[in-house]
């Protein structure tokens, strides 16, 4: 996927589908997001090889004191927590196997763990600016609009967030709870850490929380973490410092994104949107917004649908519902978010086996309760 989306870029704009101020436009909204991309990647990748990230399913196994639903419980809040600081990426690639990993270690059904987890990528994305790169999108809109940085966001996102965040742990606790049942074992004794690599992977993590919100670029305290841990690694374990780190498919696939909505919007894909998308700021305007948005990123992913519906919205409030739409809706398709597709590699590797079609079904009871109570939400910020 990440080759068509590069190769379609390059297209339009050798082709001259995307002028000269057009790619100048996609630069200046694209680079600072794609600046945090790498640098958060980074950061996480190396937190991950320190054992962070397995310490901290561990502690959640030893927390639930062999009660399966306790345990299930804490993989929520761990998916959230990393979801909110680190991206919803990192929930995808890096939780989902320490996680998968966990349950097989423990004898549990791997299935109610793995769909919670991209389930939480998904609809936990929707709090911090730097949770998803269609906040970080959104911000300079926002600005636009008199919407101040993370502390102006936040006023914004949090009823939603809430909302979302709750409707997928109910429809989830509920389609598992009999899977969920039961108790297992301890687990088994932690492998060897590097004390240095994982205190300082653990305290960069922990920094970057409040450096995200004090209104400070969040590609900064991003890229300073980086090159900390980067430093650390390079003494005490180079060997895990390769270019492998940097997400460089992503970035091609989202500078594609980036490059051939552009070149669509110039050639009036926004009339082809407009009248699904309505007018209008009371809550079944904002509904039909954001389910336009949830539409669109479920046919075609959820970035490009950002970037395509976000000009119909004319106000801070309809680009929250935007964002509702986007973040939480993409719960039906596989290619609806680039997070569920790395979700799904990681399970394959993993020999989980994920049906589609249930997952779907799923999904769209998931994508209407979370987006409409999302919708509901947004209204308590007016």
């Amino acid at each position: 996927m990440w080759w068509v989306s590069g190769a379609a870029g390059v297209l339009v704009v050798v082709t001259g589908l995307l002028g000269r101020d057009g790619v100048a436009e996609v630069a200046g909204r694209a680079g600072p997001v794609l600046a945090f991309l790498l640098a958060v990647t980074v950061v996480a990748e190396l937190a991950d090889a320190a054992g962070m990230f397995d310490a901290a399913a561990r502690l959640a196994a030893r927390v639930g004191r062999g009660r399966t639903w306790l345990l299930w419980l804490l993989v929520v809040v761990l998916g959230t927590l990393a979801t909110v600081v680190l991206s919803l990426d990192t929930t995808a690639v890096l939780l989902t196997p320490v996680v998968l990993a966990l349950a097989a270690q423990l004898r549990l059904d791997p299935l109610p763990f793995a769909v919670t987890t991209v389930w939480l990528a998904n609809t936990a994305s929707l709090l911090l600016p730097v949770s998803n790169l269609t906040n970080l999108i959104a911000l300079d809109t926002l600005r636009d609009l008199g919407v101040r940085g993370t502390a102006g966001f936040t006023s914004l996102s949090w009823a939603p967030f809430l909302a979302g965040l709750l409707g997928a742990v109910l429809v989830l606790g509920l389609t598992y709870r009999r899977r969920l049942r039961g108790r297992y074992d301890a687990p088994p004794p932690a492998p060897g850490r590097d004390p240095v690599l994982f205190g300082t992977s653990a305290v960069v993590c922990l920094l970057l929380a409040p450096a995200f919100v004090s209104g400070i670029a969040p590609a900064i305290p991003a890229a300073v973490a980086a090159l900390v841990l980067v430093a650390v690694f390079a003494v005490r374990r180079r060997g895990a410092l390769s270019v492998q780190l940097l997400p460089w498919r992503t970035v091609v696939l989202v500078s594609g994104l980036f490059l051939v909505v552009e070149a669509a919007q110039s050639h009036g894909l926004e009339g082809l949107l407009r009248p699904l998308a309505g007018t209008g700021e009371g809550f079944t305007d904002h509904l039909r917004l954001a389910g336009t948005a949830a539409l669109t990123a479920n046919v075609a992913d959820n970035l490009p649908a950002y970037l395509a519906v976000e000009p119909l919205a004319g106000s801070a409030h309809r680009v929250l519902a935007v964002l509702v739409g986007v973040n939480l809706g993409p719960l039906v398709t596989p290619w609806a978010s680039l997070a569920t597709l790395l979700w799904l590699d990681r399970c394959r590797a993993r020999g989980v086996a994920v049906s589609l079609p249930r997952f779907a079904l799923l999904g769209l009871v998931g994508a209407t309760v979370c987006v409409t109570g999302a919708t509901a939400a947004l209204q308590l910020t007016r």
